[in-house]
């Protein structure tokens, strides 16, 4: 089934306010603020990052997130006059970097602060500005270097609970070991499964467990910047699926158009299983430990026993 032209891909608008919100709430755990001391005001541009802060800095920060919305493609994000204000704020701001979050950069240099704390994850992971798989939160390395980072960073702007902010990053560090084991079993059970994606947005987790992506590169990197894949391209997707090449098809949830939903489509009349994957963590339900975790178990249990996980959010 061959398609022409592609459709229009999902791509909503992001509210700030909600965003702040929701997040915010998610800083108060741990223990209060002391009365009348000053909350440390943080940014996550994509609310795993925020996530991750929250968890570092508890009830000494106040942290929102820019992308939050799971029907909104981050690599067309334009920030409004409501998200400059609140990056503007910021003391520490935590952005991916790669190019997936550009426009962050803008909104720093129209408003510089010498004390601001800015953490690049591309940068503090070595990485190139030719890396071409920007999802870096799927890579298991990353956190724990954000975690790091974070608790370095939040100590030097409050000294006084820099032991605090240290403790939670250990702490954080040692809740993702399960995730870890989980990559482990699925590798050994399950080595080299053949899958196929929309795009790489789960790519970094489907190396760690040395799954072989069947789907060509150039058919992922066109489908996530929007391009029309190549008849070529298309015609190879298909024949994963009717051919029965792969044990999986991971399927980006968060951007969607006519080709990706017709790709869905045949891996479900072609009974392959269906991983679905995103961009943002996925809201309510979740925190960054438990979004790993249940990715790389719905993983295995495509493996296993062939179900679908389409949605994380799913009743």
């Amino acid at each position: 089934m061959a398609l022409g032209t592609r459709g229009v891909r999902t791509r909503l608008a992001v509210g700030v306010v909600a965003l702040v919100t929701v997040v915010a709430a998610m800083a108060a755990t741990g223990p209060a603020a002391q009365a009348g001391s000053k909350r440390i005001v943080a940014v996550g541009a994509e609310n795993e990052y925020a996530n991750v802060i929250a968890q570092i800095g508890g009830g000494y920060i106040s942290v929102s997130a820019i992308e939050s919305n799971p029907n909104t493609d981050p690599h067309t994000f334009e920030a409004s006059p409501a998200v400059a204000e609140v990056v503007s704020k910021a003391s520490l701001i935590v952005q991916n970097g790669v190019g997936y979050d550009s426009y962050m950069n803008k909104i720093e240099a129209a408003s510089p602060s010498s004390s601001r704390k800015v953490i690049v994850v591309q940068s503090l992971l070595g990485l190139p500005d030719s890396t071409r798989n920007p999802h870096l939160w799927y890579k298991p390395v990353t956190m724990p270097a954000v975690a790091k980072a974070v608790a370095r960073d939040l100590a030097d702007l409050d000294p006084a609970h820099s032991t605090y902010f240290h403790a939670r990053a250990i702490s954080f560090d040692k809740s993702l070991e399960p995730w870890y084991k989980d990559i482990a079993e699925v590798k050994k059970e399950f080595p080299h499964a053949a899958v196929a994606v929309t795009e790489p947005v789960g790519d970094y987790m489907l190396n760690a467990v040395d799954a072989d992506i069947l789907t060509p590169w150039s058919l992922q990197a066109d489908i996530m910047n929007g391009v029309d894949p190549s008849p070529q391209d298309v015609s190879t997707e298909q024949n994963l699926f009717s051919q029965h090449r792969v044990k999986v098809f991971l399927y980006n949830q968060q951007v969607t158009d006519t080709l990706t939903a017709s790709f869905l489509s045949l891996a479900k009349s072609d009974h392959i299983p269906v991983v679905g994957v995103y961009e943002t963590m996925p809201t309510p339900g979740y925190d960054y430990q438990s979004w790993m975790a249940a990715e790389v178990n719905a993983l295995k249990a495509a493996l296993q026993h062939q179900k679908s996980t389409v949605s994380l959010l799913s009743k």
